[in-house]
């Protein structure tokens, strides 16, 4: 690494040598997130990694992949990138323990317009808190300058994450019935879903985004757009550690409502959600006021104070609230799944 350099494509706007700079702030970083089962060190061309699967009858692995989306234009303007990689880790994460799996490992990728060393560093500080909040390592990752392609100053996150879980106790919603009751998790806020709305309504480009606002509890609006996505692993590890029965799961991101709950639902039953029976965070309704948007537009855009929503039989709710609220939760009962064919229903 000390003899790389090449004057030609630093001059068409790649400094390798800021690359292998970026490594080294981060590398820290990285393997505070290690786990029982990471093989290898960074550096490697893959990243390598044993699961533990004693006891388990059939291990499945469970992947997803996503990006932050244009949340990231927010961070931008407020030059403000230490958090956004938790939004990154969160959006991959929170999916795939909505089949049951718990995440083993998590890779990132990073382009930009220029490599700038202290910055990237911030942007894997998140990175790094995301894996640790999801108990997952991050075993490897790619930053790649993109000279004449993006700005400078411009960069876009994404990745991708892997977990386990034994087949016998995927959550795929076929156990589900009448009768269950429906628990909504918290959202920390907006999350990541919605900000090419968010940011119209709210003219985040010209707006003061760093004054408090009193209808936001004195939080200033680029506080309360970039809170951080909340990372519900240890949420749903816990009940299933306490014996919660949990037929389904379902992640509320981009499509609110209307778009997520019904892919947890089967053939003939509907979510049926009261509308009051959780706490409708600030944010929504300034984005509500200011853009003048519909309430049906924005619960099926934003998740609207409710992060991840779980079908589980009613028998064992209050346990289940219970063994949340000492996770450090809060959720609500929201629900119950009926009879029907739309999917939701809000009432």
């Amino acid at each position: 690494m000390k003899n790389s350099h090449s004057e030609s494509y630093a001059a068409a706007g790649v400094d390798v040598t800021a690359g292998y700079e970026s490594v080294e702030r981060i590398k820290p970083m990285v393997e505070s997130t290690y786990i029982p089962g990471v093989m290898g060190t960074l550096g490697g061309f893959g990243g390598m990694f044993a699961p533990d699967v004693a006891g388990m009858k059939k291990p499945v692995l469970v992947s997803g992949t996503d990006g932050v989306g244009t949340k990231l234009r927010l961070a931008q303007l407020m030059d403000k990138h230490d958090t956004i990689g938790i939004d990154c880790v969160a959006m991959c994460v929170n999916d795939i323990i909505c089949g049951g799996a718990a995440p083993l490992f998590f890779l990132d990728y990073i382009a930009c317009g220029k490599n700038d060393p202290a910055r990237i560093a911030e942007i894997v500080t998140g990175i790094t808190e995301g894996c640790r909040q999801s108990e997952c390592a991050l075993v490897g990752g790619e930053t790649a300058e993109h000279p004449g392609l993006m700005p400078d100053d411009d960069y876009d996150v994404a990745g991708f994450s892997v977990g386990i879980v034994d087949e016998e106790k995927i959550i795929d919603g076929k156990r589900l019935a009448q009768g269950d009751v429906l628990i909504g998790l918290a959202s920390t806020g907006v999350h990541s879903n919605g900000f090419s709305l968010v940011r119209k309504v709210l003219d985040v480009e010209h707006a003061d985004l760093t004054s408090p606002v009193e209808q936001l509890g004195g939080k200033s609006l680029g506080e309360a757009l970039l809170t951080p996505t909340r990372i519900y692993v240890k949420a749903i590890k816990a009940l299933l550690k306490a014996g919660i029965d949990i037929h389904a799961v379902s992640h509320i991101t981009g499509g609110g409502f209307y778009e997520n709950v019904p892919r947890m639902m089967t053939d003939g039953l509907t979510a049926r959600i009261r509308l009051d029976s959780f706490p409708k965070l600030p944010i929504f309704q300034l984005i509500q006021d200011k853009g003048n948007i519909p309430q049906r537009d924005m619960y099926n855009t934003f998740n609207m104070g409710i992060g991840m929503i779980l079908a589980l039989p009613a028998g064992q709710a209050q346990q289940a609230l219970s063994v949340l609220a000492d996770a450090g939760e809060s959720a609500y009962a929201i629900g119950e799944v009926v009879s029907g064919a739309n999917g939701v229903e809000l009432v």
